[in-house]
């Protein structure tokens, strides 16, 4: 097992302006328990808050429906190998409705992006005067 830097802070023995955090998560996801993400972001308060208010404004449904955005996350988390948020918003699109088909459809675009974008990297290919 890996050795942790940092072990996720328990909910108990938070500060009172973490625990204020750790609530609004809670009240905004829908969930009990506070993920050892945000637990392990509490060792910076002000870290901790960054992001949670960054999320919170970016996933929320705008001009793209929350399903896309948490698709989205995956495809990007797919393609930087983190794995804690591949599993963590692939459960968070299927809360809000993505079905196992559309997971899967996403994971081969993902596949197929990636696999093209180093081909062209490979093949230094030019991009064409109508896509600038």
């Amino acid at each position: 097992d890996i050795m942790k830097l940092f072990k996720p802070i328990k909910e108990s023995d938070a500060s009172l302006r973490v625990k204020k955090i750790f609530q609004d998560i809670k009240k905004t996801r829908k969930i009990k328990l506070i993920p050892n993400f945000w637990r392990s972001l509490a060792h910076n308060p002000n870290t901790l808050e960054r992001t949670w208010k960054n999320l919170k404004q970016i996933m929320k449904k705008g001009a793209l429906d929350s399903v896309t955005k948490e698709l989205i996350y995956v495809a990007v988390s797919i393609t930087n190998s983190c794995e804690y948020c591949t599993r963590s918003h692939t459960y968070a699109a299927k809360k809000k409705g993505a079905t196992e088909q559309m997971i899967k459809e996403m994971i081969d675009v993902v596949g197929l992006a990636n696999q093209n974008n180093k081909l062209v990297e490979a093949y230094q290919i030019e991009v064409d005067k109508i896509y600038k």
